[in-house]
């Protein structure tokens, strides 16, 4: 009696856990180590480094051994060697491509594109031509297999710092900008340059060129403004808002007019801002992505440590793999550390090594949680 009334019990016992409130419930599933190896590298992503200062030797081998094999620049023909070559031509273009394929590394995006000046930007004598040179570097550029160019609309003045050597974290050097200090200075020969021009001069390119981008499959990302006040030394400034870049979206709906997720900048916007909700509101426009983390605000900030800062690092890895972007994300903008050249500021050779390494930490953490 006493065997049968245990039986009863055990049995009981499982059929409730089962089916709890008449839904089936399965126990966890048991993870081997085995299982726990398996995930996707750098969760799908394009993991890529910076070169704008040349080819560097040691940072092309870094990089490689930290399996990092993507690289993001521009197209410069001195760098190859050529002379009296414009770099929108398919000869530069072409040599460039393959100067990083025999190092190892393929040029997944183009940041700073040639023949994208102030003539385009500003509405002056010549920007037709400008334009014309642009559409051929797309197509250019589509024949060699890259297919994205980050761009900006910053005429003029553009990246900006009012100090480069902010003691950070330990020492570590970072780059800081404070309104107050600029308010001082002198116009440029521009003068001033209003918001209305650059909205009106921004539509007038992306009429001229999103039509032949979508022709090519090149993805045209637009890059914030920063700092992201409203103007520098007289030159507005008008892509320092969410709202502006839903604006842009808005002005030519296309796959190939999207976004450079800077993220820095995008939380320095407002401080009401949820990066990683940013992301998922934006996810069908993302094209290119820069990884970094800031603290303060559009009129004094410093650009941190990524394990430091406003932004929730792990939430925002999380929300381009939850989106589906698989596109090119890099490191931006660290502190220069012991031993390293602060030559570039942002750009520490040690601290990018740093960047890399927390990264990847996040990119196999959000693709194991989420496989």
């Amino acid at each position: 009696m006493s065997h049968s009334r245990r039986t009863f019990i055990k049995k009981s016992t499982s059929f409730a856990t089962l089916t709890m409130g008449g839904a089936s419930v399965v126990s966890p599933k048991k993870h081997s180590n085995e299982d726990l190896r398996i995930f996707t590298k750098d969760a799908g992503m394009q993991l890529c480094e910076a070169y704008f200062f040349g080819m560097n030797e040691q940072k092309i081998a870094l990089t490689k051994q930290l399996d990092v094999l993507g690289a993001v620049g521009g197209i410069s023909p001195a760098m190859v060697g050529l002379k009296e070559i414009k770099p929108w031509e398919m000869t530069a273009v072409k040599a460039v491509k393959e100067a990083w394929d025999k190092v190892g590394l393929q040029l997944r995006v183009i940041e700073g594109p040639p023949s994208l000046g102030e003539k385009t930007k500003l509405g002056l004598e010549g920007r037709d031509e400008e334009i014309a040179n642009f559409i051929t570097f797309m197509k250019n550029l589509s024949q060699v297999g890259i297919d994205t160019i980050c761009y900006n609309w910053m005429p003029v003045i553009g990246w900006y710092r009012t100090q480069n050597d902010r003691l950070g974290r330990g020492g570590a050097l970072v780059t800081a900008f404070d309104n107050e200090a600029i308010k001082s200075l002198p116009l440029t020969s521009y003068g001033e340059v209003s918001k209305e021009s650059l909205w009106k001069n921004l539509d007038y390119f992306l009429k001229a060129v999103v039509p032949e981008a979508e022709k090519v499959g090149i993805k045209l990302a637009m890059h914030p403004d920063d700092p992201q006040v409203d103007s520098v030394r007289g030159i507005g400034r008008i892509m320092n808002t969410v709202d502006s870049f839903k604006k842009l979206l808005k002005m030519y709906p296309s796959q190939s007019n999207g976004i450079t997720m800077c993220q820095g900048n995008f939380a320095l916007m407002d401080k009401n801002i949820n990066i990683p909700q940013l992301i998922k509101e934006f996810s069908k426009s993302i094209h290119f992505v820069h990884f970094r983390n800031v603290r303060g605000d559009k009129y004094n900030f410093e650009e941190t440590f990524h394990d430091e800062g406003i932004i929730d690092m792990y939430e925002a890895m999380k929300a381009y793999y939850e989106i589906g972007f698989r596109g090119a994300i890099r490191p931006d903008h660290v502190p220069t550390m012991a031993g390293d050249s602060n030559q570039y500021p942002g750009y520490s050779t040690i601290g990018t090594l740093y960047a890399i390494g927390y990264m990847r930490g996040l990119m196999e953490a959000v693709s194991k949680t989420k496989r």
